[in-house]
Order: C-alpha cells, then sequence, then structure tokens
C-alpha cells in the first residue's frame, strides 16, 4: 500500500522560485513516508496559456534542464516523481508532457498530453502538439501509473485504455480554475462537474484516481508583460489586469470504489498524503465486473467523430 503525496502549490514568480519550492515540498513529503509524489501541470511556470503569444515557446528550451532538475530531486528524495514540463522537440513542435522518474533518478517513462484544449485563457492548441505516445501505463518500483494530463481528465476513453492495459491507478496533474466574474453558482457546478467526471473514471474502472491542481489567482499576461511582472516581491504588488484565472486547487484522492481517501481547499499550498491500496481494485472488480460486460463487438461507433 503505497503512500502517495500531492502538492498542490501556487506559482511563486519565477522558474527558479518554483523549483526551488517545489524540492523542499518533495523532500518533506518524502521525510514523511511519501513513496510516490505527483506534481501539478506544468508546475515550472506560470499558466501562461491565456494568451497566444509566441515569446513563449522559449519556455520549452527548459525542457532538458527541468528533467535534469527532478531527476536529481527524485533521487535525493528516493521517491517515484510524477512531473509535467513544457517540452521542445524540433522548431514548431512542443508538448505539454508528464515525466516520470524512479526513485534512482532515471526516467521510467514520459507522456505527451493527447487531447488540447482551445477555450478561452486556455488557449493550449497554439502551443502544444497532440501527444504521440499514446495511453501507455509506467510501470515504476511503486506500481503500473496511468498518467494523464488534465483535459484528458473529460474524456471516458482515456481512462479506460488506461484500466485495459493494466494501470494500477490513475493520475491526473491538472491546471483548471474559475473566471472571478463567473458567478458563485457556475462556479459550484464547475468544480462539482470535474470531481464528478474523475469519480466516474475511478468507478467505472476499479481504480484509484488522483488529480493536483494548483492555486492562486494569475493575470492574464504577454511575453513581456509576465517578464516584467514576476519578479520581486509579490506580496507588494498589484495584478497588472483583473482579468486572469483563480486555480481552484481541490486535488483530491478516490479509492478504487469511488471513495473520497483526501481532498485539498481551494486556496491554500498544500501537501495531501495518503496511503492507497492498490489491491482493493481486485475486490471491487470482483463485486462490479465493469470489464467483464462490456459489449465491445458494439463500440464501432466510438471510432466516429459523430454518428449523424
Amino acid at each position: 500500500m503505497p503512500k502517495i503525496a500531492l502538492i498542490q502549490q501556487a506559482y511563486n514568480g519565477s522558474r527558479e522560485a518554483s523549483m526551488e519550492h517545489t524540492k523542499k515540498a518533495i523532500l518533506e513529503a518524502a521525510s514523511n513516508g511519501a513513496q510516490l509524489v505527483c506534481l501539478q501541470e506544468l508546475h515550472t511556470r506560470e499558466y501562461f496559456c491565456q494568451c497566444e503569444d509566441p515569446a513563449f515557446f522559449d519556455y520549452a528550451h527548459n525542457f532538458a534542464d527541468d528533467v535534469a532538475y527532478f531527476s536529481d530531486v527524485a533521487k535525493q528524495a528516493r521517491v517515484v516523481l510524477v512531473s509535467s514540463f513544457f517540452e521542445n522537440r524540433p522548431a514548431g513542435m512542443y508538448h505539454n508532457t508528464a515525466v516520470v522518474f524512479e526513485s534512482n533518478g532515471e526516467i521510467a517513462g514520459k507522456y505527451r498530453k493527447m487531447h488540447i484544449p482551445d477555450d478561452p485563457q486556455f488557449y493550449e492548441k497554439f502551443y502544444f502538439t497532440p501527444g504521440d505516445l499514446g495511453f501507455e501505463p509506467i510501470d515504476t518500483s511503486v506500481g503500473r501509473l496511468g498518467v494523464l494530463v488534465c483535459w484528458d481528465q473529460w474524456y471516458p476513453e482515456a481512462a479506460r485504455i488506461m484500466a485495459l492495459k493494466g494501470a494500477d491507478m490513475l493520475i491526473y496533474p491538472t491546471a483548471i480554475g474559475w473566471f472571478d466574474e463567473d458567478s458563485e453558482a457556475e462556479k459550484t457546478r464547475q468544480l462539482e462537474a470535474w470531481i464528478a467526471v474523475q469519480r466516474g473514471h475511478s468507478v467505472a474502472n476499479g481504480l484509484p484516481v488522483v488529480a493536483i491542481n494548483r492555486v492562486g489567482f494569475e493575470p492574464c499576461l504577454s511575453f513581456a508583460q509576465a517578464c516584467e511582472f514576476w519578479n520581486g516581491d509579490l506580496q507588494k504588488k498589484e495584478f497588472p489586469s483583473t482579468q486572469g484565472i483563480r486555480f481552484w486547487g481541490n486535488s483530491f484522492a478516490f479509492g478504487a470504489q469511488g471513495e473520497l481517501l483526501a481532498q485539498a481547499d481551494s486556496h491554500t499550498q498544500h501537501t495531501l498524503l495518503v496511503d492507497i491500496d492498490f489491491k482493493r481494485s481486485e475486490e471491487v472488480r470482483r463485486m462490479w465486473p465493469f470489464l467483464r460486460d462490456r459489449r465491445i463487438e458494439a463500440f464501432d461507433p466510438l471510432l466516429k467523430r459523430f454518428c449523424d
């Protein structure tokens, strides 16, 4: 029964400050017994996808350095680590990539985000090429990890394929939040839907599910504005724009039957520590044999965009 840490953080003002803050949180989680540590989506940077600015592609050039840094952290902490970076390949091809490190610092595997959103202030299609590694669980010393990223969490097909390929759990590094102008009722509907759809993946597949979200308000800034703003004492600064995203946190862990094991709040930087029993999946699937009863011969329509 591995102990898992979910590290929910706000952006700390610079890549270097965020990496150092995250390192401290990982080492603290390890000292408290964590064997698997999971980080939020794009954790070394602000959520830059709020506007379309080609200059932000420069962030991807830190990919190799970021991987080397967190490889060393995983080795130092002796934990399996699920991280999330802006990956550069050839010019003009970039990915939103989760990298999983083994406890000796070696790369156990990686997953490139498959479903890419394009909503107001979530302009990810401008930045990220859809993943080309498929839905493949990553084998580690703590189990087979079904790592997906953020927008993937709304798609039952992704969760189901990971389950069919033998994942022991589903892990979703995430960056999602509200707009301040949304009504309180709308904010509640969005948060509840986000939790419900992932709990559904747990129930439907008999798997533990965890999601790690960021917290705090981040203004919508161009690259030049971001370089100017994200420096110095953030506590003394006023946001240059009221337009932005207030990330809603609420990182959580569900057990294999959809039972809530742990949940953070909507505004605090916090590390959740939770023991997750992978053996519960067999118990649940014996009681609810959803995988057995699938009518796969009737599923061809799923390969169509829409059945007109």
